[in-house]
């Protein structure tokens, strides 16, 4: 992949993060509240609620995959992969978005964007990405503990699942473009 490609790729990214994060600090200063879950955050209606008035929507799939996103997905060495949350939108500048509860203590709910919408190569770790957002409004990468992720996490999870060719979930990229302040290194 050429390396225009791939800063392209990494600024679109980079841009979506910016305004889920200000998304999130805005609703939960809506709220009045100390974290997410206080705030509200804490089922699907609530996430739809969140999208709805916090993002520019064009298209509604709703529990359908298709047109929002791809029908399928690889990783990097070319293994299938299906999107499989429960709601998905496109937002105006074509981005995809899927979203679901998460329901664990930390995690509040789990984003899977492709950057470019349904268009190629969509391969995870290229132009899609999973994204978790925990309950201290932190956007990270999977972690079974309170988010930020350290470095070293951001790594072990990048070499365990995102680079690795029996790879069965979708994380472990971001974290590592995180780690390599922006940059898509590998």
């Amino acid at each position: 992949m050429q390396n225009h490609q791939r800063k392209t790729y990494v600024t679109q990214l980079h841009k979506f993060y910016n305004i889920l994060s200000q998304a999130l600090v805005q609703y939960q200063n809506d709220k009045n509240a100390l974290n997410l879950k206080e705030a509200g955050l804490t089922s699907l209606d609530a996430l739809d609620e969140f999208f709805q008035n916090y993002f520019k929507i064009v298209s509604s799939c709703n529990s359908n995959v298709t047109p929002c996103f791809a029908s399928e997905y690889k990783n990097m060495l070319g293994k299938t992969y299906k999107v499989g949350l429960e709601h998905h939108i496109t937002l105006a500048d074509g981005t995809s978005v899927a979203y679901s509860c998460h329901g664990g203590d930390n995690i509040v709910f789990t984003v899977y964007v492709d950057i470019n919408g349904p268009k190629g190569p969509n391969i995870a770790g290229r132009d899609t990405f999973a994204i978790y957002i925990y309950n201290n409004g932190v956007i990270d990468d999977y972690f079974t503990g309170m988010a930020p992720m350290t470095n070293e996490e951001r790594e072990t999870a990048f070499n365990n699942k995102c680079a690795d060719p029996k790879m069965e979930n979708w994380y472990g990229c971001f974290g590592k473009i995180l780690n390599d302040n922006w940059e898509m290194n590998y």
